[in-house]
């Protein structure tokens, strides 16, 4: 039986205009949430628009404007939250703190499953893969769908550019690695969601990001 198909929509939250996807199932209507960062009532009213049921809340990494409104809204919808990977407990923990740094609303909490590499998680019928992606954050994941070669990257990557490596316990090789041997062998034609900014697809980052095209890694 052929596998259900794949639908999302990128709607852009918190005043740091980060891309939360909404993701669902067309065979069961049965959606997750990718990183509701904020602007809850706006990512509900999405939901309905599309006819979508939310059955859970994926997390990228545990930063504020991706992470910052997981808990009160899984605790509003009654969904699980999985994800990230537990090594982003740091940036959990101080959401709050966070919070009020950046003016957004921000409440630590405790995901119903962490992820790791080569991980599996379900959104109605449809099965995303796991790639933990180190570098911006210690716990970033990545989400990835074979059938319809899309990936959910957070802040991973960009187009035209990666993601900052400045922050506490931010590592710029393991990020430069984690593109290279985890997002790469996606296959050039795979398109992405990056956590902020367009879409764009890992063979054009390939052949032109000043950061990690093949070319400039080579010069490297």
């Amino acid at each position: 039986m052929a596998e259900s198909a794949l639908q999302a929509a990128i709607v852009p939250v918190t005043p740091l205009q980060q891309n939360c996807t909404l993701l669902w199932c067309t065979a069961t209507m049965k959606g997750a949430l990718i990183d509701p960062g904020g602007d809850l009532d706006r990512l509900k009213a999405a939901a309905a628009s599309h006819n979508v049921s939310i059955e859970k809340i994926l997390l990228t990494h545990g930063h504020i404007d991706h992470c910052g409104a997981a808990g009160i809204l899984a605790r509003e919808l009654g969904v699980k939250i999985e994800g990230p990977h537990q090594a982003d407990r740091f940036w959990i923990a101080r959401l709050a703190e966070d919070g009020r740094n950046y003016g957004i609303s921000g409440e630590p909490f405790e995901p119903d499953r962490w992820l790791d590499n080569k991980d599996k998680v379900t959104v109605g019928e449809l099965s995303l893969d796991v790639y933990h992606c180190p570098g911006h954050t210690p716990g970033h994941v990545i989400f990835h769908h074979p059938g319809s070669k899309l990936a959910i990257v957070g802040d991973v990557l960009f187009r035209g550019s990666i993601g900052r490596t400045d922050f506490p316990l931010g590592n710029h090789q393991q990020l430069i690695d984690a593109i290279t041997t985890r997002l790469w062998p996606l296959g050039d034609e795979t398109a992405f969601v990056p956590g902020h900014g367009p879409m764009s697809d890992f063979g054009t980052e390939r052949r032109t990001n000043p950061f990690v095209a093949d070319a400039v890694l080579a010069r490297a």
